[in-house]
């Protein structure tokens, strides 16, 4: 009879726990897998030795033998009973059928759910797992990455075996119980910490997690990350390998709208799970015949922290956004745009500047050729009054002091009710119609209070500021914050809107979401009456409970029936301002989180890089057209951006730029400047206005003349926030008041400001500085004694320049930042460097 020695027992029993078992750890995960009747599931996973969520381990594969149906799967209702889409909102109508189609809703096809069969420890750092089926084989390599011990990398390989449509997700490495989740982001879509069962407030406003399982398109996915962040405190994502997901641009047309990656929040079974999806099941690479093959990579990635970090290191260190930088270069300067546009909107022919008669008030606009209800070709508009009275100011130019400010201000007099009644003191809309002589709104006759916000208290706050003693204006700034008072609810809310005829609130089914408030700051700040800051505190306070606390914000766009857009941004600055003048820390902690939300709103995918192609004929090379870098107008399902792309219109670089100075979070600084440089193939080169949509390329301002005033207002706050930063704050200028509108960058030019001590105003003399490297900007300034002025150098680009520079009647020159004299026309500037030199 053979005996076995209990030293070969212990041997055959390790063996045995051995080929149960398959792992990865190192310094920070640890993943295990534990072999069980139903295949190779998860039992366990920590991160820093803390468990992380429920373990999973299970896979997904979705398949349909037809193509699945491109209408409508489910249609929705507003949380009133009215239903939605509202008819009147046909921008917003195509893009709703595209996101509640079966696919769109996760619907579609037949799930196969299902846990690996085989298990291989190849190493250490590396196990791969099998499966298979009648329909297809899988082999899934994960793997530990070498440089981020947060990620585990993923590349799985499917092989069909049948006809058919096919769409793999990414496995659910955990799932997050809805009690343990603190906050979820799907960048670009929604940010929130409460699931949401009104689909239409999720799904389509971003207010809250959705509770079904959607799926949502690259085109508008801002960076590829969805984040959950878990109560103790831990986040979580899915991050695809750069290249996979559509190019919005393939060679020489567009291709914004192609769907070849999915993201969610949640896998198919309506479980809390970060999950991707390639290819998206009914599009054109999901069709597939036997023996084609699926292969995609990504990476589950995990953090201590909060979600923005997990975000910035897939925005930077997987896809490299901060070391695209260096592509970027200009063909011609911030600066010199500003002196063309100038030219564009000193010439009433190229500005469509229109004087119309109203009731024997000549007011002047210039005319805006887009959709307005009740036009008929003939809406006129202002933007941006702050740089209207900041460019004259600054230049002298006597055709804008007389020929345009005056009939402006005109303008803004008769948009403002001061018959008594309801709406006394109320912006009666953004456009003349000028055959109908009235003021409407963009897309109804309705009045909001954010419009009174902006359109009394914003234009008029900024002329005030260039013109302090304007006892008429000061009135009417107080009429206009004693009826932003009195519309004030008893919580510090205000209502969307009000009907025109009826007086009653519209819009009833979303709250006012917007930074409204920020009117009363600015009547405090002007008029010095104590009850309009605490009027502006209160809605502050309830605006940070009910947005920033929440992620939940609405726009400003009534074509866009108030998608969350600009106006995000717009608030981080208003509460920022807020900060200035109470010095009430609660303040300045809801701005940067609210800044870290609009990071959302930014494009950081596709990877920007120099293959060529082509643009109406024209040669660029891929970073030249690159949306990585590019905010929304709108995004989300039913933003302009699913089909127009980002736009040019980056009023946010100033205000990221003064955010990195703030919390010293690179990212802001990074994302100001890809925006802000290199965007050359989007400018017309006969006026130097860039266009406004992404879709357009350089078609120049197009219907929107106006425009070329909020590119002048943005650029100049983006260089100066620049010239404050790089100087360590021995270059600045008192700043005004934030535009209306379109997002945070505020006026200058109304104060002197410091320039290493001393006093100095804006200026602008074209011609006064030339310079023959377009990576160079200069920012000109005269000392309030008159006996210096001031030529403000700054490097657009990371690496040192130099150019030649010639200054017009200059001796005597020295540089401020070193103390040394300076030999025009030489000079030459460090990566991201300044200049600052002083003529006597």
């Amino acid at each position: 009879m053979r005996t076995i020695s209990l030293f070969t027992i212990c041997l055959l029993l390790s063996f045995t726990v051995r080929a149960q078992q398959v792992s990865l750890a190192n310094s920070e995960v640890r993943i295990q897998w534990k072999q069980t009747k139903e295949g190779w599931k998860i039992s366990d996973l920590r991160y820093h030795n803390q468990p992380v969520a429920i373990p999973s381990g299970e896979y997904t594969l979705l398949y349909s033998a037809e193509k699945p149906a491109d209408k409508a799967a489910i249609t929705f209702q507003r949380n009133d009973g009215k239903p939605w889409p509202d008819t009147a909102y046909h921008y917003q109508i195509n893009a709703w059928k595209q996101a509640t189609t079966p696919v769109a809703l996760n619907t579609a096809g037949q799930a196969f759910h299902f846990y690996p069969a085989g298990a291989k420890q190849v190493s250490p750092t590396e196990v791969v797992f099998t499966w298979s089926s009648p329909l297809a084989t899988l082999t899934a390599t994960w793997s530990l990455d070498r440089l981020y011990a947060g990620d585990v990398r993923v590349h799985m390989q499917l092989q069909c075996k049948k006809a058919g449509y096919y769409s793999l997700a990414s496995p659910a490495t955990v799932t997050v119980a809805k009690q343990d989740m603190s906050w979820t982001v799907m960048p670009g879509y929604f940010q929130g910490g409460d699931l949401q069962e009104d689909m239409v407030r999720s799904y389509a406003y971003g207010q809250g997690i959705p509770v079904m399982p959607v799926l949502y398109r690259e085109r508008c996915a801002s960076s590829f990350c969805p984040v959950i962040t878990t109560k103790k405190n831990i986040s979580l994502a899915v991050i695809p390998d750069p290249g996979l997901g559509r190019d919005p641009w393939e060679n020489d047309h567009y291709t914004h709208q192609q769907w070849e990656l999915a993201l969610s929040h949640m896998n198919r079974r309506a479980q809390l799970s970060p999950t991707i999806y390639y290819p998206v099941l009914g599009e054109p690479h999901s069709l597939k015949q036997p023996d084609d093959t699926i292969g995609y990579s990504f990476r589950f990635s995990l953090q201590q922290g909060e979600w923005y970090q997990l975000l910035t290191h897939a925005v930077n260190d997987i896809y490299g956004f901060s070391k695209t930088l260096a592509l970027r270069k200009n063909t011609q300067s911030l600066t010199s745009r500003v002196e063309h546009m100038h030219h564009y909107l000193a010439d009433k022919h190229t500005s469509l500047w229109n004087i119309k008669d109203y009731n024997g008030l000549m007011i002047g606009g210039q005319s805006y050729l887009g959709g307005v209800v009740g036009s008929k070709g003939d809406a006129i508009k202002n933007a941006d009054y702050g740089a209207m009275w900041m460019l004259a100011a600054i230049s002298g130019d006597p055709y804008l002091k007389d020929s345009v400010l005056p009939y402006a201000l005109n303008f803004k007099l008769a948009q403002q009710q001061t018959a008594p009644g309801f709406f006394q003191g109320a912006a009666t809309g953004q456009y003349y119609l000028s055959k109908s002589k009235m003021f409407t709104e963009e897309w109804g006759d309705f009045v909001e209070p954010v419009s009174l916000t902006y359109y009394v208290m914003l234009d008029i706050g900024n002329i005030l500021l260039f013109e302090p003693n304007n006892d008429t204006l000061k009135h009417r700034l107080a009429l206009g914050a004693d009826l932003l008072m009195k519309w004030q609810k008893a919580d510090g809310s205000w209502e969307v809107a009000y009907d025109r005829h009826t007086r009653q609130p519209l819009f009833t089914d979303i709250k006012d979401l917007r930074p409204t408030f920020y009117g009363l700051l600015v009547a405090y700040r002007v008029l010095k009456d104590e009850k309009y800051l605490a009027a502006a505190r209160k809605g502050a306070d309830w605006f940070i409970e009910n947005a920033v606390n929440k992620g939940h914000f609405i726009g400003v766009c009534g074509d866009a029936r108030y998608a969350p857009d600009f106006a995000t941004a717009q608030s981080a600055q208003a509460l920022l301002d807020l900060y200035d003048l109470t010095h009430d820390k609660k303040y300045q902690s809801a701005a940067i989180r609210t800044a870290r939300m609009y990071l959302t709103s930014v494009y950081t995918q596709p990877v920007p890089d120099r293959k060529i192609k082509t643009v109406k004929g024209v040669k660029r090379e891929d970073w030249q057209i690159s949306q990585a870098g590019l905010s929304f107008e709108h995004g989300g399902i039913i933003g302009s951006a699913n089909g127009a792309g980002p736009i040019m219109l980056c009023s946010h670089a100033g205000m990221f730029v003064r955010m990195f100075q703030l919390t010293g979070d690179s990212i802001f600084v990074q994302m100001a400047r890809a925006a802000a440089i290199g965007r050359d193939a989007f400018v017309d080169p006969a006026t130097s206005v860039a266009t406004y949509y992404w879709n357009a390329m350089n078609k120049g301002a197009g219907p929107y003349p106006h425009h070329a005033w909020w590119q002048i207002g943005w650029i100049t706050d983006y260089l100066l926030s620049e010239a404050t930063l790089r100087s360590n704050g021995k270059v600045t200028f008192p700043r005004g008041f934030v535009t209306p509108k379109v997002g945070p960058h505020e006026s200058y030019g109304f104060a002197p400001g410091k320039i290493f001590g001393y006093e100095a105003n804006l200026w602008q003399e074209e011609g006064f500085v030339t310079c023959d490297n377009p990576n160079i900007e200069y920012i000109l300034a005269k000392g309030t004694d008159g006996k210096r002025k001031f030529v403000i150098l700054l490097n657009d680009i990371g690496t040192p320049v130099k150019g030649r520079l010639e200054i017009k009647n200059a001796a005597g020159i020295t540089d401020l930042v070193t103390g040394a004299g300076v030999n025009a026309p030489e000079v030459a500037l460090d990566g991201y460097g300044i200049k600052v030199l002083m003529i006597q």
